[in-house]
């Protein structure tokens, strides 16, 4: 609720798949029955090329948000994503905070939310390996369609909204097999991102 009205998103699925129209953006869009998770959506990922992403709405302890978002097989050790981005110990951002501050329900994160951050609080993180596919798969702002394009079209669609984002290389913050990861070393900030 903001000043005692409802909270509506800047933009809706619909209207974002107009907008990227307009823009000129060059994508593929299907429907298909919504998925919630990585499983279900393995249930309609063969019928669409590309890579499949998925997304981490993330807070640090300082109430700092992010959005991840990387292939849907990439692993990743939080501990060490939050020490990769300088941020403090993460958790998963509540349904509330993922509505009022990207728009998206759960089962429906994708990087496009970020277009409803009206306030800017949320920091975009890609991942570097899912950049460089030939397309990249990911929701419209619901989870019961799927838009594919290049990930220069993302790109594209992030500057035209003026949208700051870092590309990383999340292939340092895997879980290490069954180790005790307290002695580890931390990876370098300036490293990567």
């Amino acid at each position: 609720m903001e000043n005692g009205t409802e909270y509506r998103p800047k933009y809706t699925s619909d209207s974002m798949l107009e907008s990227l129209q307009k823009w000129g953006i060059q994508f593929e869009h299907y429907r298909h029955i919504p998925v919630f998770t990585v499983e279900s959506a393995n249930e309609v990922s063969h019928q669409i090329p590309g890579l499949h992403t998925r997304n981490l709405f993330l807070k640090d302890k300082k109430g700092k948000m992010y959005l991840v978002t990387l292939r849907h097989d990439t692993p990743v050790d939080l501990k060490k994503l939050s020490t990769l981005l300088g941020a403090g110990r993460f958790s998963f951002g509540s349904p509330e905070r993922l509505w009022t501050n990207l728009g998206v329900r759960p089962g429906s994160v994708t990087p496009l939310s970020i277009l409803n951050d009206a306030q800017k609080q949320v920091q975009l993180i890609l991942e570097e390996a899912m950049m460089q596919g030939d397309a990249i798969n990911f929701h419209p702002l619901l989870n019961d369609q799927t838009v594919s394009m290049a990930p220069s079209e993302l790109l594209r669609i992030l500057s035209l909204q003026n949208i700051d984002y870092k590309i990383c290389d999340l292939s340092i913050v895997a879980p290490d097999a069954g180790a005790d990861m307290s002695n580890d070393p931390k990876p370098e900030k300036s490293a990567v991102c």
